[in-house]
């Protein structure tokens, strides 16, 4: 492990995510996406989340279809 990623462990700098699981990575998409916030893109490439898991949690259609290009 590089000195910069040491450090950044150290800050905890990743510890929000760290703690994140795949059912909470979910909702906090679902938040972020109807709020039109780019944070939303990191976390679901992140977690590998599809469309249909999106919608069903709550998404609108229109935030989803706006991301098709990473989905």
């Amino acid at each position: 492990m590089g000195k910069a990623k040491k450090r950044s462990f150290k800050l905890g700098i990743n510890d929000r995510l760290s703690n994140l699981t795949r059912k909470d990575a979910l909702c906090e998409a679902v938040k972020l996406l109807n709020k039109l916030d780019s944070a939303a893109y990191n976390i679901i490439t992140l977690f590998g989340l599809s469309a249909e898991e999106l919608l069903e949690e709550g998404a609108s259609y229109e935030a989803v279809r706006n991301i098709k290009n990473i989905l």
